[in-house]
């Protein structure tokens, strides 16, 4: 069963993105270069707990 996840801009903290993932074969948190609206750049995006 796949799980939502929010991710958080690593720069202004701003949550920008939900996504799902699949916690059987992906144990650690997620990574994604995404788009911030808030910073008005592409920076790193982490899944938060």
């Amino acid at each position: 069963m796949r799980k939502k996840v929010i991710l958080v801009c690593e720069e202004c903290l701003s949550r920008n993105y939900t996504t799902t993932k699949n916690p059987a074969k992906t144990g650690e948190r997620l990574e994604m270069k995404k788009f911030c609206s808030t910073c008005n750049k592409y920076t790193i995006h982490k899944e938060t707990r």
